[in-house]
């Protein structure tokens, strides 16, 4: 993408496509190319701490709540994105599984509990009416228990069944996937995005180009918003569509500040998803600190969505 104009443009960072590189980070997935789903999940070293920020209006998720500052539970060991559904949360458990025989999660006498909080995206009309299963989760987690950041891009793990631009039916709308980068900072900053986009929306390019949306007749890419806004679109139903995306970052940030990158980390995903937000998408951001370095929050949430956006643009590049 060195030839394209990026969003993370003018911010001073290098920019590392296609993985997740923030140390005591690894990346398991699973793509079931025939079903046309998938998932993917993150996986972060003991002590690291997490938020969610959900701001679409149907979201499929689970665990969220032993994220909220207040609670007990600081942080994930990892975090699942998954497509099905709500079926698709089932993967979660084979995710615990696997991870608890290798002793990660909270100790309670001589058992392990894994935090894998996790949320879905819907593909159950796009391939088979199959969900990732529970032995689906346990590959992802023994996968990402070897190490490796890189992150397959396109159609690919949670996102093998995204579509984007479903405002006219799925006959016109436009294949999505899955995408990650990651910005580095000369001091050393490092923030990274994963996104999984299966957008009621359209895509753009930072110059406002729509990249992946609703068909025209012609087959050009339009602009989601604009039919909404004449009332010619056709009504969708709540659940069907999703961007969800999980930052990572080196900087040592509490629950409470991470819940506020998360939150920033939105408005890179409504610069690049057009209309975002929708009561038909459920739009969910997981960000968590797995590194020491002093930083501030809100410069953080700068660059957190910065990568969203440039994450979810190369899901459907």
């Amino acid at each position: 993408m060195s030839d394209l104009r990026s969003y993370a443009d003018g911010l001073g960072c290098a920019y590392i496509g296609g993985a997740i590189d923030v140390p005591s980070v690894s990346v398991g997935c699973v793509t079931r190319a025939e079903d046309r789903t998938g998932l993917t999940l993150l996986l972060f070293a003991p002590g690291s701490r997490g938020a969610v920020d959900v701001a679409g209006g149907a979201p499929a998720t689970r665990e969220t709540d032993l994220l909220r500052p207040e609670n007990l539970i600081q942080g994930p060991d990892a975090i699942l994105l998954t497509g099905g559904s709500a079926f698709g949360l089932r993967a979660a458990d084979g995710a615990m599984q696997a991870l608890a025989k290798a002793g990660r999660g909270a100790a309670f006498g001589g058992a392990h509990v894994p935090i894998v909080p996790a949320a879905a995206i819907f593909d159950l009309g796009v391939g088979s009416p199959l969900a990732p299963t529970v032995e689906d989760g346990e590959t992802a987690a023994a996968a990402a228990l070897h190490g490796g950041n890189e992150v397959p891009e396109g159609p690919c793990g949670a996102g093998c069944g995204a579509t984007v631009g479903k405002v006219l039916g799925p006959l016109r709308a436009m294949r999505g996937g899955q995408g990650a980068v990651t910005l580095q900072a000369p001091d050393g900053l490092r923030v990274g995005a994963l996104a999984v986009v299966n957008a009621v929306g359209s895509v753009l390019a930072p110059e406002g180009t729509v990249v992946a949306g609703p068909l025209h007749e012609d087959g050009r890419p339009g602009r989601a918003s604009e039919w909404i806004a004449s009332g010619e679109a056709g009504r969708g139903r709540p659940g069907e569509a999703t961007t969800i995306a999980c930052v990572a970052t080196n900087a040592c940030l509490g629950q409470a500040e991470l819940q506020r990158v998360a939150r920033m980390a939105h408005d890179g995903l409504g610069r690049a998803v057009d209309p975002a937000h929708t009561l038909f998408d459920g739009d969910v951001i997981f960000c968590v600190s797995c590194g020491d370095l002093p930083a501030d929050a809100s410069r953080v949430g700068v660059l957190a969505a910065a990568a969203v956006a440039e994450a979810i643009l190369r899901a459907v590049r």
